[in-house]
């Protein structure tokens, strides 16, 4: 059943709106069950990351308006929308929901900071852990220089007292 103008203009509308989100994850979802996409769609929801299902010919129209740079990635099948405030939540979401349901979701691009990115791109974005993670990573890096020096202090403290 075809699309009427009125809600193909209600739609470019809500796809302008996602198309300024610093990160929107291109998602192919063919062959994923419902009951699966409600427990995508819950989960995304309560990790505030939004999930959109749009026809490709508006995205494609709605993301040229938008000032995005570069060329938009070739999308195959069903097309959704993920995307969120927190330039990594979305794809890190879709990410792990593809991992979860092999075969039958795929991330195939999207936009990071104003710029379309590839599948690759996207894929390399959405492994990128989160921030407490990447946190204590660093505080890890900056921790080992000082351990490596208390553990030599001690090994020479320990020698001469041996002696």
């Amino acid at each position: 059943m075809p699309i009427t103008k009125a809600k193909k203009q209600e739609m470019l509308s809500k796809l302008a709106t996602v198309a300024k989100n610093p990160s929107v994850v291109f998602v192919n979802f063919h062959g994923l069950p419902m009951p699966e996409t409600v427990e995508l769609r819950s989960t995304l929801r309560n990790n505030g990351v939004g999930f959109l299902v749009a026809k490709k010919t508006l995205v494609r129209k709605a993301f040229s308006e938008a000032g995005i740079a570069g060329e938009l990635p070739a999308t195959e099948g069903e097309l959704a929308l993920a995307y969120s405030q927190d330039a990594l939540a979305a794809a890190r979401e879709i990410y792990a929901f593809e991992k979860k349901f092999a075969g039958k979701l795929a991330i195939q691009g999207g936009t990071f900071e104003s710029t379309f990115q590839n599948k690759v791109q996207m894929l390399e974005i959405a492994q990128i852990p989160d921030r407490q993670t990447l946190l204590g990573m660093f505080v890890n890096v900056i921790n080992s220089p000082i351990q490596g020096l208390a553990v030599a202090l001690d090994a020479v403290a320990q020698k001469r007292q041996s002696a």
